[in-house]
């Protein structure tokens, strides 16, 4: 009889199975076996919310397996997923094959590697209850919601339609700043810049007009700035003076999964659930050639910073082979995890940091490749020396002006030699690696040109997956499980959608928000989320009861619902249509953008009269080169955008290269830009590229 082990998931079922050998059998769940019907709301509300779970129709076949191999083992252990999605699939698995949550059946792997299956199965223990129940708590909050109030929106928007506890909250704050953007009236504002070098050199530098008069330099308009301006002519530029230091510049803590999918996002250009899946594969297991079977690295759904004393061992043994002593710092780093994070797992780290991004690029696909590559270059930089700038902000009098500059320059390069996080700070100007001229106070400079400058202040940017994701994060809605996806949930759900990286919410996402906060204020309010979250950690932590939780959520909730439903009683909210200038063939009236379930298409403004519908076709001013006819901008099964010619039936041309309206300077024909940006030609045996 051999030893039973039941994960998740079939590939990391796989690696496992390689490291503990012939007398253990490990078999996949393939994720969740049980759960709330589909069909009715499956929670007694009557009766402390007793959650009426079934098995899943599409796993009766994994069930008969299981429970076959369940009988012949001598010792069963659970080792799903280490967080509370885990904890509650393997509690589960214990109902349906019997076993006995408080015996040692429990194990779990922070790592897939030969230490971390080993540490994971001689530290076996009973299931965690607290964990569960946060589950339980969630999954009945969620089911609530959704189930109660989806109906609501049908009757009073249209079928089809689903709100939830944590994506209506995402779909509001998106709103919302796009609402700030049509309110945003911008304001004209000037600047002055004096274009200076010291006499006798030609290297110039450009100083800001920061003081006029002892006062804060703020022109309105361009009859202030010529104003100002005219003062300078002929005024002697003098330095005031000069401020020299060394300045420390600190690395980046090691990834968690939302800083994770925030830096895939804006350096890889990676969507949260494109990264999330690369990032799923690495932890399970990827076939190199020197080391089989492994996982690369550790699980990545984590909001704790902490890094293990072994791990940093091996990140400064590298760190002094690669680069040498001075990239170390004086003592190993210790990052803060933000306040409530759970501290169950480690960072996201390379499990074995030895095995380096070029040990396994021709063994793994492009995304597990870079997804890789990033994790292992954040958290070897997070162990090393800080970098030193020497910095310089010189003050330079004129006409009882003051104007100001100020440059760095890289004294040593410490951990950005290897690795720099992306910062995007709304409304502040980047700073910029320029190393001014010696300067010193009383040096005349020569004045080569001053200049005024219009501008006009600009509104807060739409979000991005990575910035939203932040939102998320610090107004404490969601956990690091739930950011991906909730935002493909918005995506599909047509409430939001993305141009570019952009995220805006659609007329529907619109009229949803406004209706749930006219009635249905705190599910879509922030602080209450927050505040909800706050309380599953505590039934987690074993400080609250997760029947308390739920009722005293759903007493308030089941008031405003039939609060709602009486004030709404016969109204209807009508969505919005977006008007097009396409004229129907049939009637010749104009075309609407309309969203139906399978998302947007046109609809004649005629209808009922007229019923036309036409597909919504995007052009992409390019054209194709088998054919010459329009190309068009498509997408997937998956919702990946692809391109395609418009004569789909006669011309099969398809590519993931974006058409671009430039033509070939060897063939004539139109261009296509890959994701690298490189631009080539795709007509057939033109090898034009640049």
């Amino acid at each position: 009889m051999s030893n039973l082990i039941i994960v998740e998931s079939p590939a990391k079922a796989k690696t496992i199975e390689k490291y503990l050998g012939k007398s253990y059998r490990v078999v996949a769940s393939v994720g969740h076996i049980r759960d709330l019907p589909k069909s009715k709301l499956g929670v007694d509300v009557k009766h402390d919310f007793t959650p009426q779970y079934e098995n899943k129709k599409e796993k009766k076949e994994v069930i008969t397996e299981l429970k076959k191999k369940a009988k012949k083992a001598k010792n069963i252990y659970l080792a799903t997923d280490p967080d509370r999605e885990g904890e509650a699939i393997s509690w589960h698995l214990a109902h349906i094959l019997g076993l006995d949550v408080n015996q040692p059946i429990r194990v779990t792997f922070n790592e897939i590697t030969k230490s971390g299956i080993e540490f994971g199965m001689s530290n076996p223990r009973g299931l965690d209850m607290d964990l569960v129940n946060a589950q339980q708590a969630r999954r009945i909050l969620d089911r609530l919601v959704g189930y109660k109030l989806s109906p609501f929106l049908w009757k009073k928007v249209r079928k089809g339609l689903s709100a939830g506890r944590v994506q209506s909250v995402a779909v509001r704050i998106i709103v919302e700043r796009e609402k700030e953007i049509m309110a945003f009236v911008p304001q004209e504002y000037w600047s002055i810049d004096a274009q200076l070098s010291v006499k006798g050199e030609r290297k110039t530098f450009y100083a800001k007009l920061a003081q006029i008069d002892g006062n804060k330099a703020e022109l309105e308009n361009e009859t202030q700035a010529h104003e100002v301006l005219a003062r300078f002519e002929g005024a002697e530029f003098t330095v005031d003076g000069v401020k020299k230091s060394i300045r420390k510049k600190q690395p980046a803590p090691p990834f968690i999964t939302s800083t994770l999918q925030q830096e895939a996002s804006k350096k890889l250009s990676f969507n949260s659930r494109r990264a999330m899946k690369a990032a799923q594969e690495l932890y399970e297991g990827v076939e190199l050639p020197e080391h089989g079977l492994i996982g690369l690295i550790t699980y990545m759904r984590t909001d704790s910073t902490r890094i293990s004393d072994e791990a940093k061992a091996e990140a400064k043994q590298i760190i002094t082979n690669r680069y040498g002593e001075e990239y170390l710092p004086k003592k190993p780093r210790e990052f803060k995890s933000k306040k409530g994070s759970q501290d169950g797992h480690e960072a996201i780290r390379p499990s074995v940091a030895s095995i380096t991004p070029d040990d396994i690029k021709q063994s793994v696909s492009a995304d597990q490749y870079k997804l890789y590559k990033l994790i292992w270059e954040r958290f070897m930089a997070s162990q090393m020396a800080d970098a030193l700038l020497d910095t310089m902000s010189v003050s330079i009098k004129a006409d009882n002006c003051i104007f100001k500059a100020s440059g760095y320059t890289v004294r040593f390069d410490g951990f950005t030699r290897l690795y720099e996080e992306i910062i995007e700070s709304e409304g502040q100007e980047k700073e910029q690696k320029v190393a001014l001229p010696a300067l010193s106070k009383d040096v005349k400079l020569k004045t080569n040109a001053v200049k005024a400058n219009q501008h006009f202040t600009q509104p807060p940017p739409r979000y991005t997956e990575a910035s939203l994701i932040k939102a998320l994060e610090e107004n404490g809605i969601g956990r690091p499980s739930t950011y991906a996806p909730t935002i493909s949930t918005i995506l599909d759900r047509h409430y939001v959608e993305r141009q570019q990286k952009q995220l805006l919410p659609t007329p529907l996402g619109d009229v949803i928000t406004d209706l749930l906060k006219d009635h249905f204020n705190r599910i879509v309010d922030t602080k209450f989320t927050a505040g909800m979250e706050q309380e599953l950690d505590s039934v987690e932590e074993g400080n609250t009861q997760w029947v308390d939780v739920l009722h005293k959520f759903y007493e308030d909730f089941e008031q405003t619902l039939s609060k709602a439903e009486s004030d709404m009683e016969g109204k209807r909210v009508k969505v919005p249509d977006e008007v097009t200038d396409i004229e129907c063939e049939l009637c010749g009236k104009h075309m609407l953008i309309k969203i139906g379930r399978f998302g947007k298409f046109m609809g004649c403004s005629g209808f009922p009269d007229c019923r036309n519908t036409k597909q919504l076709i995007a052009e992409t001013g390019g054209f194709c080169p088998k054919c010459g006819k329009k190309m068009l901008a498509k997408k997937s099964k998956k919702g990946r955008p692809f391109f395609g010619c418009e004569d789909f039936k006669s011309c099969n041309f398809m590519t993931w290269d974006t058409p671009i309206a430039d033509k070939c300077p060897l063939c004539g024909n139109y261009l296509f830009q890959k994701a690298g940006k490189k631009i080539c030609c795709h007509k057939e045996g033109c090898e034009f590229e640049k």
